[in-house]
């Protein structure tokens, strides 16, 4: 009886009103949980999971049909951070969010790659100290790279866009990642990657 391989997937509930999940959710994820098994939330607002590699296609299906949305583990461009969007969907860019996850997460990186966005100055989101940060300022938005928020050399994000519309936004990340993800060393950090080419030449 030959026994099926195993992958680590992440999982929440996309970009919505905080990190929340429903009942239907959990019982959706509970199903694929044995009665003793533990399940890993992490920072970054994923649930990790383990399941049979052969049936992803089918689970990554049904977790859809619930609002779960599923993503690679590993050196990846990790699902986007955000606010709770606490002044509602649009005032605070929910739709923009939402594209910036879209073209990103689950893209292969040097080192897992962190994104963080927030819908006003307060910053709930933790943008200012993630590899790149997005702050919505009344009706643009500020870019940040190279945050670093562990160890005793932290250190808060640069700006390096100011008043961006979203397509300049997302033009903008685009680049970066796509720049990182072709010239970074193996198991570089985004921060250190800056710093060795220069944040001018960045």
């Amino acid at each position: 009886m030959s026994i099926s391989k195993t992958i680590q997937i992440a999982v929440n509930g996309g970009i919505a009103f905080g990190a929340k999940l429903n009942a239907k959710q959990l019982m959706t994820l509970a199903s694929y949980l044995p009665q003793d098994a533990e399940i890993e939330l992490t920072t970054f607002q994923q649930l990790y999971l383990e399941i049979e590699e052969d049936k992803f296609e089918e689970i990554k299906k049904e977790f859809e049909q619930v609002g779960l949305h599923c993503y690679p583990v590993g050196n990846f461009v990790k699902s986007l951070r955000t606010c709770n969007f606490c002044k509602g969907s649009e005032e605070e860019g929910m739709p923009v969010a939402k594209e910036i996850n879209r073209r990103i997460s689950g893209i292969p990186v040097p080192l897992t790659l962190k994104p963080a966005y927030t819908g006003c100055p307060i910053g709930c989101g933790e943008p200012m100290v993630s590899d790149i940060g997005i702050m919505k300022m009344k009706d643009t938005y500020n870019l940040y790279i190279g945050g670093k928020s562990k160890g005793f050399d932290a250190e808060v994000g640069k700006l390096v866009g100011e008043k961006l519309t979203p397509e300049e936004l997302y033009t903008r990340i685009d680049k970066m990642v796509c720049y990182y993800s072709e010239n970074g060393k193996k198991r570089e950090p985004f921060h250190k990657f800056i710093q060795r080419i220069g944040l001018e030449n960045f």
